[in-house]
């Protein structure tokens, strides 16, 4: 786990945060409290690793409104809904807006520290995830468009006889296109190439292949 990875507390109850604050840095996490919502926005920028804890009654910005706009600004930030007035309407919108957890209070210390620690070995999975998929981009865009259509044909299995008659070329040809696009894309056998094109999502049109 990162130095730099946060656990952001946004409660409006000062002894509230202020326990929190105790609790997760008596256990060696960097901890951020904020009295509410807004105050939260407008410190947190995205890319900053570690998760939300999240009060859901608020002044102003409720912490579902809080979760929901993060959501709809595509910051995907683990978010860890805590409550003293839970209800089912309530822990069923929470998620459904993808939080990681939703705890009533009081809560149980250690319960609440492994749902933190989940949350942030999520945050780290989704960011690995994230590099990874810059990494594929940018080997992708150095394939030519005929070697990304070969790229797509092979990953979805198909001969190179089968990409040869779509595309009107000889399986010489294809072979040559298939081993620029091994090297490109840094694939070391067949299978990496293929968990590339699924972290790309690659996609194929198979009306177009007939074409």
């Amino acid at each position: 786990m990162s130095s730099q990875t946060t656990v952001f507390v946004v409660d409006d109850d000062q002894a509230m945060r202020n326990s929190l604050k105790w609790l997760i840095e008596s256990v060696a996490m960097n901890v951020e409290t904020y009295e509410s919502a807004d105050a939260f926005i407008h410190s947190y920028y995205p890319g900053r690793s570690g998760c939300l804890l999240l009060d859901v009654r608020m002044p102003g910005m409720s912490g579902l409104e809080l979760q929901e706009y993060l959501t709809a600004h595509q910051i995907a930030i683990p978010v860890i809904i805590i409550t003293g007035h839970a209800d089912v309407p309530m822990a069923v919108r929470a998620m459904k807006s993808g939080a990681v957890d939703f705890i009533e209070k009081p809560f149980n210390d250690e319960l609440l520290l492994e749902s933190i620690r989940h949350a942030l070995m999520l945050d780290e999975r989704q960011r690995d995830m994230q590099s990874q998929r810059a990494e594929i981009a940018t080997r992708l865009a150095r394939l030519t468009p005929r070697e990304h259509e070969v790229m797509v044909m092979v990953t979805n299995g198909r001969a190179n006889k089968e990409i040869a008659s779509s595309l009107g070329v000889s399986a010489k040809t294809v072979e040559a296109h298939r081993a620029r696009v091994m090297e490109k894309m840094e694939a070391g056998s067949l299978a990496e190439l293929v968990r590339m094109a699924i972290h790309a999502n690659l996609t194929i049109d198979e009306e177009t292949l007939e074409e």
